[in-house]
């Protein structure tokens, strides 16, 4: 009886000497009090919460020495911190760089880094034999319009247990996730025969005068539609060849062009008449309208680069020559190594091609070799 009354002293002695060393550290903070009150409420703790508190007040200190401006905490840091003010009754005392709500969140953090540490598959082998995997995959790439729950059940009529989960990861496998909504290439693949681009191109004759050249090329079979040469382009010219290369109303759907100032008001009213709705590119964007830029590339290095232009009319028997080369000789890799022209540039070569003619181009600058009759 007298053992359990001095326990009992002995506690309540304990609870007020640690109330008291609480009170005692609220009155004894540093930015207010001056530090001899709080070596006095130091000597009412105990020697390991002196120690951690030392390790997390040097901690800090460390890493603003090694910091030029804010603070950085590693990894290695953020961890002592946490490991420190756990260990701490009144760890939020003796933060003096971060704030405890920044010790809290990265106490979180850890928890949740651990906990997916430890549910992490000790081994990565399917327990499911390599058979069904493979039934599942097969399915998957067979079947495009299934899903998985789908699948599930095809599988169980024939006497197989999978779960859900378990068929989709095979499914990943098999069939790739595809793209949400539609890529470039296909929407310009599916439109390519709507759409037409022109463009004008600026060379020099023998005597260093310029000279133009106006070209409409079609999208889908990379054919060039149209071609004008002159000296001087205006808006009526340009609009006088766009109503020569859509006859009788036929044309394209859209027609993209730049913002030259020869794509006046005569040029949209062709346009208009003819229910095109012109497209412009944006300024300095040649990607925009890619495809008759890189014609327009082909016709240099494969054609003017190589001939001297004497006039106008010299030009345009060069270019007519080469646009009745391009469109029915020679091959494009934008369709496949195709002609544009398919019917006109004969039968393709299988087997032992026999006999094989090439006929100039340009005075030999290009040949078209055909098979001999």
């Amino acid at each position: 009886m007298a053992f359990n009354s001095l326990r009992h002293v002995q506690s309540i002695i304990e609870r007020g000497l640690r109330k008291t060393g609480t009170l005692i550290s609220r009155w004894t903070k540093p930015s207010s009090h001056p530090p001899v009150l709080g070596t006095i409420a130091d000597l009412t703790r105990s020697k390991p919460q002196l120690v951690a508190e030392n390790l997390l007040l040097r901690q800090q200190l460390s890493i603003l020495n090694r910091s030029v401006k804010r603070p950085r905490f590693t990894a290695a840091d953020r961890g002592l911190v946490v490991l420190l003010a756990r260990t701490l009754q009144r760890w939020k005392a003796a933060l003096l760089i971060v704030k405890p709500e920044t010790v809290l969140r990265w106490h979180r953090e850890g928890f949740r880094l651990f906990w997916k540490c430890k549910s992490r598959a000790t081994s990565r082998q399917s327990q499911l034999p390599t058979e069904t995997i493979t039934r599942i995959k097969e399915m998957a790439a067979s079947n495009r319009l299934w899903g998985a729950e789908r699948i599930r059940g095809e599988l169980l009529k024939v006497g197989v247990k999978v779960a859900k989960r378990t068929v989709q990861r095979s499914m990943r496998q098999a069939r790739p996730p595809r793209p949400h909504g539609q890529t470039w290439s296909t929407f310009l693949r599916n439109h390519a025969k709507d759409i037409w681009a022109c463009d004008v191109v600026q060379v020099h004759d023998l005597f260093f005068r310029p000279l133009f050249a106006f070209v409409i090329t079609e999208f889908g079979s990379r054919r060039i539609v149209h071609l004008g040469a002159t000296r001087s382009p205006s808006d009526e010219w340009v609009a006088q060849h766009l109503r020569e290369a859509t006859p009788y109303g036929q044309g394209p759907k859209y027609l993209i062009r730049d913002n030259d100032a020869k794509d006046g008001p005569h040029f949209a009213a062709v346009a208009v008449g003819t229910r095109i709705e012109v497209l412009r590119t944006p300024i300095q964007a040649l990607r925009a309208n890619a495809i008759c830029a890189r014609l327009l590339g082909s016709v240099r290095r494969e054609c003017l680069d190589h001939l001297v232009r004497v006039s106008e009319a010299h030009l345009r028997r060069v270019l007519t020559e080469y646009v009745t080369y391009f469109n029915q000789s020679r091959p494009h890799q934008g369709i496949d190594h195709c002609v544009p022209e398919a019917k006109a540039s004969g039968h393709p070569l299988v087997g032992d091609p026999g006999k094989v003619i090439a006929f100039p181009i340009l005075g030999g600058v290009h040949h078209d070799y055909r098979r001999a009759a």
